[in-house]
């Protein structure tokens, strides 16, 4: 009894060292400072980990805390991502019966006739890069964008206190459906908190806005109603995510098995003849909910717009890369100019390639196995991507809790290296860092590999019940 109230006091105490920290973190960084910005990363990685260390079977002080260190954040306006400045100006295009998928900033501002309130300053808040392109965020990101319109559409940071909100009930569902996701597979539900009390989720998404937090939530969620048999709830959650952000659309094939063979050992032809009709309704569903989604925005230009702006991430833009930077580097030595533009047309096809063969070469008949195979699939999606921003990391750190890959954990800390870019006033990648971040991942990520195939007389994750 003695020792456990020590470890709570000790506990307690690392809770307001946190909450001290991340107060700095939110409201007195400068991205540019990068040896203060790792510092503070460093400390609340360090308090994050000796939570969960000594409070394993304290669900409600850990959630507590995971809390409390997003509500530090409600007031800070993101000092590490300019995104949310866009997200505001298309919530409040929309609230004035504007299609944002159809107009520049840059247009509004030039013609000097924007509709909206503070124009001038949210342009130049998200800069002339992004406003110089058209939107690319799906539909229900938008209605976010609305709400956010809606109830704060003359304040930034009314907006930001709202975007907030709506990431930290996302996060509230991830651990919801999460801790019984883990239950339904017979594993330690608190390690959901290695997702929920890290603080790469918690500046990144909570702090930073991101919105990877609500596509999560969706993929948890849709997740959750598939281990219960529910797969046509299963399909429309899982389309919501996709109508977050367009990622969840690589896990489609990675379904095949599971409906088609499930937990059947024996090969039944009647058995397979009803998994196709499934995953065929599975499929019609995702897909007929994406599109109802997109209705309202639907026409030629928009298609036009943005398909444009979603092959500007495989064929203009370039950070935080791994191979492609070593394919980078091969292309100035062989052809004496970037390949960003035929590489971005031969990666994605190479991704294509590894999904299918995860989807019919692995075996993902169960829920665990599905989720597994989920993890290598969008990491190597990554791995051969061009653009790799840190939030990006949210969807695999996500899922790996439910397996014996933690390699994505690793990866959510190292990721900081990549803002040494912002160190530089005209943004410059330090490329020792970026290869020491991938160095770090790829080792791990080859450790597990040969661990889980050295222990391949038993399953690499727990099998559901």
């Amino acid at each position: 009894m003695l020792q456990q109230w020590k470890y709570n006091r000790f506990s307690i105490l690392l809770i307001l060292i946190g909450i001290l920290f991340y107060w700095s973190f939110g409201y007195q960084l400068e991205r540019t400072d990068f040896f203060k910005l790792i510092s503070l990363w460093s400390v609340v990685f360090f308090i994050s980990y000796k939570l969960i260390q000594q409070n394993s079977d304290n669900w409600k002080l850990l959630a507590f805390a995971a809390l409390i260190f997003r509500l530090v954040f409600l007031f800070a306006i993101p000092n590490l991502s300019q995104d949310f400045y866009r997200f505001i100006w298309d919530g409040r295009m929309l609230l004035e019966g504007f299609n944002p998928y159809l107009s520049l900033p840059e247009i509004w501002i030039a013609d000097g006739n924007a509709p909206i309130a503070q124009a001038q300053e949210l342009y130049n808040g998200m800069g002339t890069l992004n406003g110089h392109h058209y939107t690319n965020y799906p539909p229900v990101s938008q209605f976010c964008y609305f709400i956010a319109a809606l109830f704060a559409s003359k304040s930034i940071i009314g907006s930001a206190i709202v975007f907030r909100i709506l990431i930290v009930l996302a996060d509230v569902g991830t651990f919801f459906f999460g801790r019984k996701l883990l239950k339904s597979f017979n594993l330690p539900p608190n390690r959901i908190f290695w997702y929920i009390l890290n603080p790469f989720i918690i500046i990144e998404l909570a702090g930073n806005l991101h919105f990877e937090a609500v596509m999560v939530f969706f993929i948890i969620w849709s997740l959750y109603l598939l281990q219960k048999g529910y797969w046509y709830w299963a399909a429309v959650v899982l389309a919501l995510s996709v109508s977050v952000k367009l990622i969840p659309l690589l896990f489609l094939p990675l379904f095949f098995k599971n409906f088609v063979f499930g937990k059947e050992k024996a090969f039944d032809k009647k058995n397979i003849t009803s998994g196709l009709f499934k995953l065929i309704g599975f499929y019609s569903i995702v897909i007929g909910t994406v599109l109802l989604t997109f209705a309202p925005f639907l026409s030629g230009e928009f298609l036009n717009n943005f398909s444009k702006t979603i092959s500007l991430w495989f064929q203009n833009f370039e950070f935080n890369a791994s191979i492609f930077f070593v394919i980078r580097w091969i292309g100035f030595q062989i052809v004496g100019w970037n390949v960003i533009e035929t590489a971005g047309k031969i990666l994605p096809i190479i991704v294509i390639v590894i999904l299918l063969g995860l989807t019919f070469i692995r075996k993902n008949n169960t829920i665990p196995q599905l989720i597994t195979a989920m993890i290598l699939g969008i990491c190597m999606y990554y791995f051969l991507s061009t653009t790799v921003h840190p939030w990006y990391i949210a969807v695999p750190l996500s899922l790996c809790i439910f397996t014996n890959y933690k390699y994505p954990i690793v990866w959510s800390f190292v990721v900081i290296l990549s803002y040494t870019a912002y160190i530089h006033p005209d943004f410059k990648e330090n490329l020792w860092m970026v290869g020491l971040e991938y160095l770090s991942v790829f080792a791990i990520l080859g450790w597990e590999i040969y661990h889980n195939t050295k222990s391949s007389q038993q399953p690499l994750i727990a099998s559901s019940s």
